[in-house]
């Protein structure tokens, strides 16, 4: 790793990413998470819609690692709180979003990413390491989820019929996809 004016740079190879390269991986990565959430389905018994969103927050802090991924998910939420058309559709939208059914998952996406990242950044890049960073990752998304729908509804019970039970298989899918994909076109785009 270089370092350039005080700055950290990862490196793709032995290259020095560049401030540039760095800032348009995590706006793009922002942009692929938001059309991920665009692909949505609402369910009729929970306010919680399935959606691609989870896959694309896991693919970004494994391919990016906890830094970037980081930036990329904290980028995508002042997006969404500023109004932009990121979030799923079947919620509200806006700041709004934060706050209602979903907020406690959404929030957590950049530690989400994060998590990933600094999992496997710190292992050999295999599929059974990133297949351990996503699901690490998906128990904080899903502690933070279910801790807002426990608080929204005042209850354990509910919180886990509306945001668990209907996603269980659904995200061990998407922690696999996440998890190949990361291992087999990851290798460049990861940064330490």
């Amino acid at each position: 790793m270089e370092k350039t004016a005080g700055l950290s740079l990862g490196s793709v190879g032995t290259r020095p990413w560049s401030l540039a390269m760095q800032a348009a991986m995590v706006v793009s990565s922002s942009l692929f998470v938001a059309v991920c959430a665009r692909l949505s389905v609402p369910l009729p018994f929970t306010p919680v819609p399935l959606t691609l969103q989870n896959f694309g927050v896991l693919l970004v802090g494994l391919t990016l690692g906890s830094r970037l991924g980081f930036a990329a998910l904290a980028l995508y939420l002042m997006e969404g709180a500023s109004g932009l058309p990121v979030f799923s559709p079947a919620g509200p939208g806006g700041i709004a979003q934060l706050f209602g059914a979903t907020g406690g998952f959404l929030l957590a996406y950049p530690f989400v990413a994060f998590l990933a990242g600094w999992i496997f950044e710190r292992t050999e890049r295999t599929f059974a390491r990133a297949a351990f960073a996503g699901v690490a990752a998906e128990i904080l998304l899903f502690a933070s989820g279910l801790t807002w729908l426990a608080v929204l509804t005042h209850s354990v019970a509910k919180a886990f019929m509306f945001g668990l039970y209907w996603f269980f298989f659904a995200e061990i899918i998407k922690v696999l996809f996440a998890a190949a994909l990361s291992t087999r076109f990851g290798r460049g785009f990861r940064a330490r």
